[in-house]
């Protein structure tokens, strides 16, 4: 396993589908099934290395994307999504910070 590029409230890019989106989870390793792996990860990106969750700018999804497919978010500006206020209750600096408990 690789440490993870990116953490929670980091914005991201994803480079193929050029979408920017912010990361609410990683998971250490694809925690997917294979089923989806199969569908859904056309270009079969490695399974030992992160993958995340992430909500996606202008749009009421979350996807979940390889490690190898992301770059930080150049424009740097918030995210619109309605799920943003169950993870996050501040944007500083350029991120997101999450919801005290």
């Amino acid at each position: 396993m690789s440490k993870p590029k990116f953490s929670p409230g980091e914005l991201v890019h994803h480079l193929k589908y050029d979408y920017r989106g912010v990361v609410v989870d990683v998971d250490p390793e694809f925690n997917g099934s294979e089923a989806w792996y199969q569908q859904v990860a056309v270009s079969r990106p490695p399974k030992d290395r992160p993958w995340y969750h992430v909500l996606v700018h202008g749009a009421e999804h979350a996807t979940y994307v390889a490690e190898q497919h992301l770059e930080p978010d150049p424009r740097g500006g918030q995210i619109d999504h309605p799920a943003l206020g169950r993870f996050f209750d501040r944007f500083v600096d350029g991120r997101y910070l999450r919801r005290s408990h």
